[in-house]
């Protein structure tokens, strides 16, 4: 921005911003637009909603009986509308001020929502791949109105001539690029052509495209030569489901799962949602295409869906949500809220459909998306009642419904954590308990909700005295035998908390089994620091906060010949380091992260054993 030169302005005068025009489209280049390519979307944005204009004065003029005609040959882009073209008036005052909309002007700016565009700065997009802009214009309001000739440069200078109505016959507008060389990505013709087609395949104005190989008079290809896919007529209702997914793959690289059309009328919105047909990374969310009255808007409109809904990518089209000034994203308001409800409605119906009437696709869509449907069914109490039987969870028994597993166990218990459930998994089966993963995402609370659907089902958290007491007591001569051996395993194991205990369960594999929780190492960890700050202020608050330390507890399986020898050690050391050994391996087998206390006991206990054995053998 520059200063006005205050010499001739009287002290205390109003005075008027002077925009740096070379700043300003750096400013656009650098933080509004995210490449130079959408120069060509602003001015096809431009056409359009001159049509519509025109179409508003002449409503009986068929649909098809003004367009728009694109021209690059690489050495200019040009831009031709039959729309409601400009007077000399207009020029001055929406092509020389920035920030003022030509929409805003007399009864249009009452049918604001007809416009795609809305803030009168898109024209000044193309100096990001040309240094002058030239503008050929004759208004559709005055028959007998002149052509304006406007020429705007990259310094911020411009110039305006009337010329005779024949150097434009028709009504309408025409922009002229003379591009930059170092604009040439852009501006060559099959890239021209591309970009028309990209961003303007759904417009409903016919869209042409002229490199000029064709010669003088030649029509130009069709941008758009049919309408979008969901306003097309089919034969049969499986003729209309093919073509939209055939569209899907087109326009996202990847055969649909299924299509759900979306149609809310409210807001003119139509389009079609494709289920992906394998696992989408939990919480990523994909970009959805939305076109807004045809012109492709955003590639990446996270904000149309909601979070949970990941397992859909859509391509819409609409009439009444609100572009941000950069027309790449849409403005948050109360619309979009209310969009993003109701195309969440419409995904909801669509999962109650697939349970109702097509259990393969149900099947399949599960296989594949079970934690966004978990996601959903936290919140949402339909979902729940319709699809919990339905959704996979790891299980003492395997990978396998909540039905299934209900069918077998009417007892259900959960665990807390992923860990957990892996320490106990093995013995629980053997035991006959059946217990479900709860460490995962939505899972335990959702466990928790399956007597609402099932009610014949009960759920309870498994806690390690569940565990503890459907393991088989030894009987007592065999507790006397191993009696000396356990107290020495206790002693060699106080350093961590842990009893030690023996018992008979399943697999006899299995040597032994430690019984922890993470809310247990808390505890004690807390404790331990309670204990090291004795004394201190810190020391007070964490006593004030100090329970009984719950504690581990290892569990020694009789019918393991490891153990049934191990519990016959009469050697101190030796019965010490077996006992260390037996609580480091039970310790790896739980899987939980081990403490530096922990994987240095299983070194050294490995180590003793060997130099024992080597001993022995020597």
């Amino acid at each position: 921005m520059t200063l006005p030169d205050t010499a001739a302005t009287p002290a205390g005068a109003d005075r008027t911003f002077q925009v740096d025009l070379r700043g300003l489209v750096d400013l656009l280049s650098h933080h509004l637009y995210s490449s130079p390519r959408v120069y060509l979307r602003e001015l096809m944005q431009n056409a359009v909603d001159a049509l519509t204009a025109r179409h508003t004065l002449e409503p009986a003029a068929p649909a098809d009986a003004f367009g728009v005609r694109l021209y690059a040959d690489g050495a200019v882009v040009r831009v031709e509308d039959d729309g409601v073209g400009l007077t000399e008036a207009d020029v001055h005052s929406f092509l020389a001020t920035i920030g003022r909309s030509s929409k805003r002007a007399d009864r249009i700016a009452e049918q604001r929502g007809d416009f795609i565009g809305q803030f009168g700065i898109g024209l000044l997009s193309c100096f990001l791949v040309a240094d002058e802009i030239h503008v050929l214009s004759r208004s559709a309001r005055t028959p007998d109105a002149p052509a304006v000739e406007w020429r705007g440069r990259g310094d911020g200078s411009y110039t305006v001539r009337t010329l005779p109505a024949s150097a434009r016959p028709r009504p309408g507008t025409t922009v002229t690029l003379t591009p930059r060389a170092d604009a040439g990505e852009w501006t060559r013709p099959a890239q021209v052509h591309a970009l028309a087609r990209h961003f303007g395949s759904l417009l409903r104005h016919p869209v042409t495209f002229d490199d000029g190989t064709a010669g003088p008079g030649a029509p130009g290809a069709s941008v758009n030569p049919e309408p979008a896919p969901w306003a097309r007529t089919y034969p049969t209702p499986g003729a209309r489901s093919r073509a939209l997914a055939a569209y899907g793959e087109e326009v996202f690289g990847f055969k649909p799962l299924d299509t759900i059309e979306l149609d809310l009328p409210a807001v003119g919105l139509k389009g079609i949602a494709c289920v992906l047909p394998e696992t989408a990374p939990a919480g990523r969310r994909h970009g959805h295409r939305v076109h807004v009255k045809g012109m492709l808007l955003s590639e990446q409109a996270e904000e149309i869906l909601p979070d949970w809904a990941f397992f859909v990518r859509c391509v819409v089209d609409a009439e009444s949500l609100r572009p941000t000034a950069s027309r790449e994203s849409l403005y948050e308001d109360d619309t979009l809220a209310a969009v993003r409800d109701a195309l969440a409605e419409r995904l909801r119906a669509w999962i109650a459909r697939a349970a109702a009437s097509d259990p393969d696709l149900l099947h399949r869509f599960l296989q594949a998306h079970h934690l966004a449907v978990k996601s959903l069914a936290v919140h949402d109490d339909e979902i729940l009642r319709m699809l919990l039987p339905w959704l996979p969870f790891e299980t003492t028994d395997g990978h396998c419904t909540l039905d299934e597993f209900a069918r077998t166990h009417r007892t259900v218990l959960v665990t807390s954590t992923v860990e957990e459930f892996r320490q106990v998994a093995a013995i629980a089966s053997a035991a006959g308990l059946g217990v479900v993963n709860g460490g995962y995402t939505y899972d335990r609370e959702l466990v928790h909700r399956l007597p609402e659907v099932r009610p014949e089902v009960a759920v309870a958290d498994l806690d390690p005295a569940t565990l503890t007491a459907h393991l088989d007591p030894v009987d007592r001569e065999t507790e006397l035998a191993a009696a000396a051996y356990l107290a020495q395993a206790r002693d060699a194991l106080a350093v961590f908390d842990c009893d030690v205990a023996l018992r008979t369960f399943q697999p006899a594999s299995a040597p032994a089994l430690l019984v922890d929780s993470r809310e247990a190492r808390h505890e004690r960890t807390r404790s331990q620091l309670a204990r090291e700050q004795e004394g201190g202020l810190w020391g007070d608050i964490l006593g004030a906060l100090r329970q009984e330390a719950p504690r581990a507890q290892l569990i020694l399986n009789q019918l393991n010949p490891l153990v049934r020898t191990a519990v016959t050690i009469d050697e101190p050391e030796l019965a010490r380091t077996s006992a260390e050994a037996l609580y480091g391996q039970a310790a790896m087998l739980s899987r939980r992260p081990l403490r530096p206390a922990e994987s240095s006991l299983i070194n050294r206990s490995f180590l003793d054993l060997l130099a024992h054995a080597l001993r022995k053998d020597s």
